[in-house]
């Protein structure tokens, strides 16, 4: 792989213009589909073969408006009033003959058709059903009602909309993420010195960032796509593609910095720290393209969207940078005399002089068993909170503060009670004969199930044989308890079988994101332990050791565990909400942990190869344990440093937003990375090797023999090369 990585750079290097060329028609290829063809992006979420699933499929055919996208317009009286008086009736019946006129409203129910006024006769709810999906709902038809229930507040009316058409707003860019990509070039200007560099890094990232993004929209009229798929391939692929591009520049300024000809530095740099950047991308790929093993659509979409980002960045990491260094050519060599220079000139210390690095990893290695302990400690004292981690998806109560929908959905907490936020429709269905009778009969038995507030007439649909029922909980739809009464239903279907003769499934939106956060927490510790095994397996291939591999493991697993422990602490148990500005707490996002889980373990081998494998060449020259952990560490731990910290201010960039998908995520991902490099690539890892000794460069002749040699370091190219240009030339 590095040879053919040398050859590739030396050829893009060579055809710059060519190479720039494609990249540049590439784009604006895609960002040409994507305004013609403008897909629309889904943010419904389904799980294939689950009980709720079919139940909504069947009811698509035979209640289409029962499987549309809802809205409810919530009416309140001013204090000392009712919604029951003759001039707050004559208001809301023109709200009602006003929301029927939106497009693609099918029906509206009165509060005085549905009952749906509350005890105190203050608040009234009318209640819209969308002829279409979320995803097909146009934003025209979702302010035409917000309009309807604007004109009530002329009348004296509070008035509020919520319901299931609104939801996630998935990608943005605003300031924050702008700041982050400012402070990033920032961290890269400290780190090379130079502007010229600094922004040599950014292009090829932010290139690989617009193919991927054109290239997942243009995607959209054909495949399923959510904005927060759309959102997780923007923060991944601008991390990634800085972190790639920063690794193999790293290399070429000091190869040239040593003399080496820039053409051949690009070749070489692309053949050593590019084949490095390949193996921890394939790492990345791997584990995101995983997720789709789980079956649920949308989760499948978002790991193949972020590894199709990951991929683009790591081909133009290999590609479009060697193009842009020829270029710029010598320019990029750091300057005469700076420390940038003096550095790559001294790659061994042996002016005296050390790096904060080596010092860092010295204090670490002087008390090794003392470094372990603390670190391993403090991350399982941080990892705690994750055993009452609760999963679920959120909905109109996670969102912000003086939003319309987050008004509607309190003001029905408050006066309806918090199950009328997550109804469960319970489909009925009779072998022989009209199923109305039957479904009666249903309803009557499940008004005896504990945690159960109400339960509506049997609804006919276009099938005479089937019946839909609602069935209010006592309690939210993230609660435990309403989880639990969506099995204690299921679980009576047999009892109601028999004494009815009707078959019963529970579905609706609430249960189907039950069965979906169900799907995923059995789906976790199975995804773990493959990742964990894949893991162990890929660092015993590149180092030749058994000690690296389960110590690798064992940080990693530490390090999700942490993160887990502080996204619960604050995201679930309130801990610092309010300086977070988190608007609601509660269970966390139920595919937070399989997608911290993927991209933590492809950025725990990112960091593990590029700080391990400079441990190990010296290991290698010198055998000397001891002495191979902090010489290793000079030059690496600096790039790892600046690659964390770009990292993180990437996806921290994106926890202002309020949007209760991505927030969670963007912390999650955001104090995952700063664990994961800080306190184990950088101090656990050189503390349990120098524990270790010898013992951590061993593996069994046998093993050793089997096992395939990745040289993912490119050291055997640079051997090649040094010995070539060692060799004295012919004389003529």
């Amino acid at each position: 792989m590095a040879v053919l990585l040398h050859r590739l750079g030396l050829s893009a290097y060579r055809h710059r213009k060519l190479v720039l060329g494609i990249w540049l028609v590439v784009l604006a290829a895609l960002v040409t589909c994507v305004g013609l063809l403008g897909g629309k992006l889904d943010d419904r979420f389904s799980v294939p073969g689950t009980e709720s699933q079919r139940a909504l499929d069947s009811l698509s055919r035979t209640l289409p408006e029962a499987s549309g996208a809802n809205a409810e317009i919530v009416l309140t009286a001013p204090a000392g009033h009712r919604v029951t008086e003759a001039p707050y009736t004559a208001a809301i019946a023109k709200v009602t003959a006003s929301a029927r006129k939106a497009p693609q409203v099918s029906a509206v129910v009165s509060p005085g058709a549905s009952g749906a006024v509350s005890a105190d006769r203050t608040t009234a709810i009318v209640q819209i059903q969308y002829s279409v999906e979320k995803p097909d709902v146009r934003t025209s038809s979702v302010h035409a009602v917000e309009n309807a229930a604007r004109a009530a507040e002329k009348d004296g009316l509070k008035a509020s909309v919520g319901g299931s058409v609104y939801g996630s707003q998935g990608v943005h860019i605003g300031p924050s993420e702008i700041i982050g990509v400012v402070v990033a070039m920032l961290v890269l200007v400290v780190t090379f010195g130079s502007l010229l560099a600094a922004g040599m890094s950014l292009l090829p990232a932010l290139a690989g960032v617009g193919v991927a993004l054109a290239g997942l929209l243009a995607l959209a009229p054909v495949v399923s796509i959510s904005s927060t798929a759309v959102t997780l391939a923007l923060m991944l692929g601008l991390a990634v593609g800085i972190d790639y591009v920063l690794f193999i520049l790293s290399r070429h300024r000091q190869q040239l910095a040593r003399g080496v000809d820039p053409q051949e530095s690009a070749g070489l740099a692309n053949g050593t720290a590019g084949s490095a950047v390949v193996f921890a991308g394939s790492t990345v790929i791997i584990a995101l393209a995983a997720l789709s093993v789980i079956g649920i659509p949308f989760l499948t979409t978002m790991g193949l969207g972020a590894a199709g980002a990951v991929l683009i960045a790591v081909l133009a990491a290999i590609t479009l940078l060697p193009a842009l260094a020829g270029f710029a050519g010598p320019r990029l060599a750091p300057k005469p005399g700076s420390r940038a220079a003096r550095r790559a000139a001294d790659p061994d210390g042996a002016d005296g002089k050390t790096t904060l690095g080596a010092r860092w990893v010295k204090r670490v290695v002087a008390k090794p068993l003392l470094t372990v302990v603390a670190v391993a400690g403090t991350l399982l004292a941080l990892a705690l909170p994750a055993a009452d981690l609760r999963l679920a998806l959120p909905d109109n109560g996670s969102a912000p503060h003086g939003s319309t929908e987050r008004t509607a959905y309190d003001t029905i907490n408050d006066r309806f009670g918090p199950g009328f936020n997550g109804s469960l429709l319970v489909l009925t269905r009779t072998e022989h004969g009209p199923g109305r009778h039957a479904g009666t009969q249903v309803a009557q038995q499940l008004r005896t199930l504990d945690d159960v507030k109400a339960v509506s007439s049997p609804q006919p649909t276009h099938d005479p044989a089937q019946t839909v029922v609602q069935v209010i909980p006592e309690t939210g739809p993230d609660s435990d308890r309403t989880g639990q009464l969506v099995q204690d239903i299921r679980k009576a279907g047999q009892d109601i079988r028999e004494t009815t003769g009707a078959s019963i499934a529970v579905t609706g939106t609430t249960a189907v994101n039950i069965d979906v956060s169900n799907r995923l927490s059995d789906s976790l510790l199975p995804f773990v332990a493959i990742v964990v095994g894949l893991s162990v397996i890929l660092l015993m291939i590149v180092f030749r050791s058994l000690v690296i591999p389960v110590k690798a493991a064992v940080g990693f697993l530490l390090s999700v565990g942490a993160s887990l422990g502080l996204v619960v602490a604050v995201f679930q148990w309130g801990w610092l909400a309010d300086v977070f500005g988190i608007p609601h707490t509660g269970p966390v996002v139920s595919f937070l942990p399989i997608i911290l889980t993927g991209v933590l373990f492809g950025l725990a081998m990112d960091y593990e190869v590029f700080l391990v494998a400079g441990m190990r060449e010296e290991w290698a020259h010198t055998g000397r344990a001891l002495h191979s952990v902090v010489a290793g560490a000079r030059h690496s731990v600096r790039v790892v440093t600046a690659a964390a910290l770009i990292m993180f201010t990437v996806f921290a960039g994106f926890f202002p937003l309020d949007d209760a998908l991505i927030k969670p995520i963007a912390f999650a991902l955001a104090i995952g990375v700063a664990i994961d490099a800080f306190a184990v690539r950088m101090t656990l890892v050189p503390a349990v090797l120098a524990l270790a000794g010898r013992r951590a460069w061993w593996l069994p002749a046998w093993l050793n023999e089997r096992l395939p040699d990745l040289d993912v370091e490119g050291t055997s190219l640079e051997k090649t090369e040094s010995t070539r240009r060692e060799e004295p030339h012919p004389v003529a």
